[in-house]
């Protein structure tokens, strides 16, 4: 290893975790862009190079702003008390049954918004909620982030990572389902359990009941419109195999103004309060990418995946394995991209693939920074004064993540 390998590797490694560890509390962001930056100060990548890997971000870029001015203008406008008082008024007082409905609707916004609007849409409703029934907030915070994850390849656009690994080329919508509807019902019904066995005692006893809800507002109206027709158009660029961050950027933008419109408001104030810190942790994520295949590393992935040809079966479970782990040593954002390009490079059968998607999506439960969307989350739930730590998240993490992903992974293999 010469030096220069040797120095990028050292700044990708302290950068990534740093993401993770987030010294001196800063911002995720921080830590990431500053790595990106020493890449370029250091001569190691060309400035030319760094800006072209940011640019490969663009569709992830429009694709979260649009879902954090759909969450945030949603917010400003009551919906989320409103979702809140819904669930709390139909879970008949049980802490328990809150619980399944929170998670039940986890899997629905997963499946048609994705993984990152259920961080970002439905975290805030669901601590809403919880302070309307009066019950502890984590287990169903838990909920949210865990079901982000283990619903996020029910369908092609329950996670971007899906389009990223797929290298934009989806399988159709039948042999999608083929592949995954029976590996994606193991991984949401295993989380569910392990989860709900974890947090048993807080799950216990009786929660608030009946509590007021108040009348949709006209913003609130405008603002559940905007999500539904959001949904519908990410399914029908999905089914035309088209971007989706341009259309989920307009459909944020419009529904941010139709509403600022309707209630005579400025949607500047709006943007203030989206965490726009997001997209430079994620810009800087794919410089540091760029960086590690600079140095040969995806050239090695490419060999290995090649060399798991020869047994499809138990390539794709170990491919799956590593990958599941790997995502939460550097994010499975970047780790993601380091598969796909490897994907593009060995060409190895489609089971391998599959597993490599599973891995890269259910992986990151078993870490508070594994996926971007858990991240979201976090954010998310800072924002109401309340936080996870690292090994508070992997204690749940550990216990869920791992027979989920062996039963998904199984799941996959057992249909060949």
């Amino acid at each position: 290893m010469n030096t220069a390998t040797l120095a990028t590797w050292t700044i990708c490694t302290a950068a990534t975790a740093a993401v993770i560890a987030r010294p001196l509390r800063w911002p995720e962001a921080i830590w990431a862009v500053t790595g990106a930056a020493l890449l370029v100060v250091a001569g190691l990548m060309p400035f030319g190079t760094a800006w072209h890997a940011i640019g490969k971000g663009m569709d992830v870029y429009l694709f979260l702003i649009g879902m954090m001015l759909l969450s945030e203008t949603a917010r400003e406008q009551g919906l989320f008390d409103r979702v809140a008082a819904i669930a709390v008024n139909h879970a008949g007082g049980s802490r328990a049954r809150l619980f399944l409905l929170v998670y039940a609707t986890g899997v629905v916004t997963t499946t048609f918004l994705s993984n990152d609007a259920t961080a970002v849409v439905l975290t805030p409703a669901v601590f809403a909620a919880a302070k309307k029934a009066r019950a502890e907030p984590l287990p169903l915070l838990f909920a949210c982030a865990l079901i982000a994850n283990a619903a996020s390849f029910v369908l092609p656009i329950s996670n971007p990572a899906n389009l990223v690994l797929y290298g934009g080329k989806m399988p159709p919508l039948g042999q999608w389902f083929g592949s995954f509807a029976l590996p994606s019902l193991a991984a949401i019904v295993v989380t569910f359990a392990m989860l709900r066995f974890v947090e048993r005692m807080n799950l216990a006893g009786d929660c608030a009941r009946d509590v007021d809800t108040a009348p949709m507002t006209t913003g609130g109206k405008a603002a559940l419109a905007g999500i539904g027709v959001t949904a519908l158009l990410l399914l029908a660029m999905s089914a035309f195999d088209l971007p989706l961050g341009l259309p989920t950027c307009l459909a944020g933008l419009a529904t941010t103004l139709g509403v600022c419109l309707l209630r005579k408001t400025s949607p500047l104030d709006t943007a203030r309060s989206v965490s726009w810190s997001v997209l430079p942790l994620v810009a800087g994520l794919f410089v540091l990418v760029e960086a590690l295949d600079r140095t040969g590393v995806i050239a090695a992935v490419a060999d290995a995946l090649r060399a798991m040809a020869a047994d499809p079966a138990k390539g794709a479970a170990t491919a799956g394995t590593i990958l599941a782990f790997g995502s939460n040593l550097m994010n499975n954002l970047p780790a993601g991209l380091v598969a796909s390009t490897a994907v593009a490079q060995a060409h190895p059968p489609r089971l391998i693939v599959d597993g490599l998607l599973i891995g890269v999506d259910l992986g990151p439960n078993l870490s508070v920074t594994g996926s971007l969307a858990t991240i979201l989350w976090l954010q998310a739930i800072r924002r109401e004064g309340e936080d996870v730590g690292f090994w508070r998240f992997l204690k749940v993490g550990a216990v869920t993540m791992v027979p989920a992903l062996a039963a998904a992974l199984g799941a996959r293999v057992l249909i060949g």
